[in-house]
């Protein structure tokens, strides 16, 4: 009799992916567990899918997440987050300027237009929308948003968005611009927005992002015979080293979900989900 098969769901958001969980499934298999992965063009349909049967976890966005969590929560079920990496943890974005701009603080971007990443973005839309409401700024009312809503419903893992944002910012067609930090060193270092160009006016507070999420009543054993072999991967283990490289890690940490209460406040400052998970962002392409 055939050893039970782990299924997990992942988001195809770039050709890499494939790559990357053809490794793990690999290395999972070298070490007994019999893993496969199912890839969903969208978070929406991955975070559904966690709850028809299709998937025994997946590796959720910080917004799916939140999805998937208020799901569970009006069926009285439970979901997870069991595994996340030592990246994914206490990120902040930055709301940037132009060196050369007039703008000195967030309350002088009034009646300015300021540049987002897709709509579903957690680091360059909904985060950044929280931080500058709790600062006083409203979009609409004190300023314009001008989103730069590529590829929805992968949640800004694609970051043509932010990039496309920071593209407009450079050319002088927007006022400012939300990227997570990571992107904006990244964009620094390929000349996207050369060093120097830009200015930091405000960085949001401490987030973390993607988890491996449990679907409700997903095999205990299997669930637990995955995480002891993420937590046994080591930076330094020349077979491993390649899979965490690809997946930018340098280890495993426990799941956690203290680090999305900033994203829950902005799903329901935006209006993106109600409190049982359905979608109500008006005008959301997925």
């Amino acid at each position: 009799m055939s050893e039970p098969t782990l299924i997990m769901g992942a988001v195809a958001y770039a050709p890499k992916v494939v790559t990357i969980w053809e490794g793990f499934k690999a290395f999972f298999a070298q070490h007994g567990l019999a893993f496969d992965y199912l890839l969903y063009s969208n978070y929406e349909r991955q975070v559904e899918a966690q709850f028809d049967g299709s998937i025994h976890l997946a590796w959720n966005s910080p917004l799916a997440w939140v999805r998937a969590d208020r799901i569970a929560r009006s069926r009285g079920q439970q979901v997870r987050a069991v595994a996340m990496r030592d990246t994914d943890c206490d990120l902040r974005s930055a709301i940037v300027v132009r060196a050369d701009s007039p703008v000195q603080s967030l309350d002088q971007l009034r009646g300015k237009t300021i540049g987002f990443g897709a709509a579903d973005s957690p680091q360059a839309t909904l985060i950044p929308l929280d931080h500058l409401r709790g600062a006083g700024l409203v979009q609409s009312r004190d300023f314009q948003a001008r989103l730069f809503d590529v590829l929805g419903g992968k949640h800004g893992d694609h970051i043509g968005g932010e990039r496309d944002a920071a593209v407009a910012l450079r050319a002088g067609e927007i006022d400012a611009c939300c990227l997570i930090d990571g992107n904006l060193l990244a964009f620094g270092l390929d000349g996207t927005l050369p060093a120097g160009s830009t200015r930091v006016l405000a960085r949001t507070g401490a987030y973390d992002h993607c988890n491996f999420t449990t679907s409700p009543d997903a095999p205990a054993a299997l669930i637990e015979r995955f995480v002891s072999l993420l937590m046994a991967m080591r930076w330094d283990d020349p077979q491993v080293r390649p899979l965490l490289e690809l997946e930018g890690l340098r280890e495993w940490r426990a799941g956690r979900t203290s680090g999305y209460a900033l994203l829950e406040r902005a799903v329901d400052d935006e209006r993106f989900y109600d409190g049982d998970g359905r979608i109500t962002a008006t005008g959301y392409r997925y």
